[in-house]
């Protein structure tokens, strides 16, 4: 998992610690290495990291101290040598409290749960927007927008294909794979010669797909996956 982090500690060995364990067991960013709570401040200011390493006994500001300025929300893994400190850790956003001396096997129990935070913090969120409602088609000469939502479906048309819309039909200069690559869910192949929108088609019925009045046949080499998709959506 890509995560972005510092560590802040006065402890030169410390900070080389958790940078040589970072390295060994995870894919993560280390993007500052800082020696006390202010030059941490600075960094803050400007760069956004998921979570932060914090040392807590450190001289003019300590990491709890400088915890309680950060944003309401910021992650926290506390590191110290003093296990009194660890109630109040938790005052914060707090993913865990490593005790010193850190062992490789502590720090790999740690990974595993500022990782399992993050994926469940990721799947809880909506999905994100297509990145793209739309595109344009070059058919002929011309280039035309086209919503993705008003497609129906795509027919080969030899050496063409011809996407047919709410509005219109265009042929385009395209394989029918490369079409398939670029278009994703609600579209399926179903057939050799056909890729429909399943939010745009009004029944199935005999092995067929009607769209608009047009009967479309979903072959054997692509049912399973047309069927496992609208099973997905059957009541």
């Amino acid at each position: 998992m890509k995560l972005r982090c510092i560590i802040v500690d006065d402890e030169p060995n410390a900070v080389n610690l958790l940078e040589m364990f970072i390295q060994q067991t995870t894919q993560w960013q280390l993007l500052a290495k800082c020696y006390d709570a202010l030059e941490a401040m600075t960094f803050l200011k400007t760069q956004e990291v998921d979570f932060i390493f914090l040392d807590i006994n450190m001289p003019h500001l300590s990491g709890m101290e400088m915890a309680a300025l950060l944003p309401t929300g910021t992650h926290i893994v506390f590191t110290t040598a003093y296990s009194e400190y660890a109630a109040d850790s938790y005052g914060f956003t707090t993913l865990d409290y490593l005790l010193k001396p850190i062992t490789l096997k502590r720090f790999y129990a740690a990974v595993q749960k500022i990782e399992g935070h993050f994926a469940r913090k990721d799947n809880s969120q909506p999905p994100p927007p297509p990145e793209a409602a739309w595109f344009f088609i070059k058919s002929g000469k011309t280039l035309h927008k086209v919503l993705l939502e008003d497609i129906l479906f795509v027919e080969a048309e030899k050496e063409y294909a011809k996407l047919v819309t709410t509005t219109t039909q265009l042929l385009v200069y395209r394989r029918m794979k490369d079409i398939e690559e670029q278009l994703s869910d609600p579209f399926i192949r179903v057939h050799q010669s056909f890729i429909v929108n399943i939010a745009r088609l009004d029944k199935i019925q005999d092995n067929h797909i009607f769209i608009a009045g047009r009967q479309i046949p979903v072959s054997d080499k692509f049912r399973e996956q047309f069927m496992a998709a609208v099973r997905q959506r059957t009541f």
